[in-house]
Formats: C-alpha cells, sequence, structure tokens
C-alpha cells in the first residue's frame, strides 16, 4: 500500500477511534461537551444516543484498520475506498443537516484520502 494511503487511512481510523471515545465515553464530559459544543443538561439526556453514534464510528475505524493489515493490496484498496466513501457520505449529511464542522472534520479528510487512494499515492 503506497504511504500516502496508508498515512491517510491510519489518520481515518485514529480520527474515528478518537470521535468513538468522545461520544461513547467522554459525552457529558467537559471534554466532550465543548467538542460538540454541548449544554450539560442536553449532553445528559441524550448520552445514550451519542453513545450508539459512538459505537458507528467505532466501526469505521475498525474498518479503517481492517484496511491496512489486509494482506491483499487490491482487496484493501476497496476496503478504504468503501469505508471513506461511507464517512464522505455521513460527512456530508452531518454537514448539511447538524454542523458544518462535520464537513470539515469528516468529509474533506475523506476526499483528500480518497483521492490519495485512487491516484495511488
Amino acid at each position: 500500500m503506497p504511504l500516502l494511503s496508508t498515512a491517510a487511512t491510519g489518520l481515518m481510523a485514529g480520527l474515528h477511534g478518537y470521535i468513538m471515545v468522545l461520544e461513547m465515553f467522554l459525552w457529558t464530559t467537559p471534554r466532550g461537551r465543548k467538542a460538540f459544543n454541548l449544554k450539560p443538561d442536553f449532553a445528559e439526556k441524550t448520552k445514550t444516543l451519542a453513545a450508539n453514534q459512538g459505537l458507528y464510528n467505532g466501526f469505521l475505524a475498525a474498518g479503517f484498520v481492517w484496511a491496512l493489515a489486509h494482506p491483499s493490496a487490491e482487496v484493501a484498496r476497496q476496503i478504504q475506498l468503501f469505508f471513506l466513501g461511507c464517512v464522505g457520505v455521513a460527512g456530508v449529511y452531518g454537514g448539511l443537516t447538524a454542523s458544518r464542522k462535520i464537513l470539515f472534520v469528516q468529509a474533506v479528510p475523506a476526499a483528500i484520502s480518497g483521492a490519495a487512494v485512487l491516484l495511488g499515492l
């Protein structure tokens, strides 16, 4: 797997692992509330929903790790593109419906990473 594609995939795995931790375990803490601009009462009321979202981000991180670990370069590339596509779609949807910040945190990195994979960088 080319160096830039590998690095981008690793960074995406780390990003979504971090988002998983924020949503599943830190949602009601000052750090979690700051990351998502939440008031304490809202964070407390939505912590179960956030944990569910976090689980999905964990699955994305696992998909990126799977791509990095797969022994077949062509299959790994397909896995990368699938999960980057998932993140890109989710990032655009979240950017349009929840916060524009999501476009820059998820969709743009997914697009850049996807370009690196497609170009074999």
